[in-house]
């Protein structure tokens, strides 16, 4: 689909070879670094100049944009991976992006309806996604639409992320 031209809100894979939408989605994203869930730093000038064509180059990525008119005000990114039990590709939610001033209007959880979509198109067993535990506004989400901890056995215990930057 291409930029919606009408009013109203409008959720839609991204096309990343489209300009107007490579551009909201680094903007958006942007936005979402600056914000504290983010950490609170803008993407380094090289992220933005790479970004859009990075995605491009990785079939297993996709994006879904939101759209109020010709305003972007929400974004998610998302990695296929690989359930190794399942035996079937996974989708994880990489970011999720909603402009402050379209919270609270349900546009996060309309984008991640057409991410389930996307997902159960592709044969996935299943969505992921990483959470702070202090962003009760999006644990609610998330909870609301059918996320939840990740464990195998309750006597181990939910699964923790965490990570290892390479230098």
């Amino acid at each position: 689909m291409t930029q919606p031209a009408s009013t109203g809100l409008q959720i839609f894979r991204a096309d990343y070879h489209h300009a107007a939408h490579a551009s909201a989605l680094v903007d958006l994203l942007d936005a979402y670094a600056r914000d504290p869930a983010g950490g609170g730093q803008p993407l380094s000038d090289f992220s933005k100049k790479h970004l859009v064509q990075e995605l491009a180059a990785r079939p297993q990525a996709f994006s879904v944009l939101a759209f109020d008119g010709a305003l972007p005000v929400g974004l998610v990114n998302c990695i296929e991976g690989f359930s190794t039990f399942a035996c079937r590709p996974l989708i994880n939610v990489h970011d999720v992006v909603v402009l402050a001033s379209h919270r609270g209007q349900r546009v996060g959880e309309k984008m991640l309806a057409e991410v389930e979509v996307v997902a159960r198109e592709r044969g996935a067993c299943k969505l992921t996604l990483e959470v702070l535990p202090g962003n009760t506004p999006a644990i609610r989400l998330y909870e609301r639409i059918g996320f939840a901890g990740y464990q195998l056995d309750p006597a181990l215990g939910h699964a923790q992320f965490l990570q290892k930057w390479l230098g």
